[in-house]
């Protein structure tokens, strides 16, 4: 399967500034990259290597935000149960998929969902 490059280009800001917040630390758990603070993934990258469609997976508890990322072309609540405490997730690759700014956005908003106080706090003070 050929790699989208658009879409490589959004994975990769998304990835980079996912590692970019305090505390933020990368893993390759079941062959897939994510990001995790205080041991606990923040945000799912999926894998790079073409084997699937990129998309990241975040957790959005905000009604708003959530809601405005499952209206994303292909976006859909996670699966193994993970999409009823919030988590969506998004691909990248479809026509009108969401600019890299949006999901940084939301890598944010996930982030401050799961950090520990102290580091959102570092990241406020930025």
């Amino acid at each position: 399967m050929a790699v989208d490059r658009n879409a490589l280009k959004k994975w990769e800001k998304v990835r980079q500034f996912a590692l970019g917040m305090p505390g933020a630390a990368e893993e390759f758990p079941w062959g897939e990259t994510v990001a995790k603070v205080n041991k606990k993934v923040f945000v799912f990258l999926g894998s790079d290597d073409g084997s699937h469609p990129l998309g990241v997976t975040v957790k959005l508890t905000d009604e708003a935000a959530h809601a405005h990322a499952l209206t994303c072309p292909g976006a859909e609540p996670a699966g193994y149960g993970l999409g009823k405490s919030g988590w969506v997730s998004i691909p990248l690759e479809p026509k009108g998929a969401p600019a890299a700014e949006l999901l940084c956005d939301w890598v944010e908003e996930s982030y401050r969902t799961i950090a520990p106080k102290r580091l959102t706090a570092e990241l406020d003070g930025r």
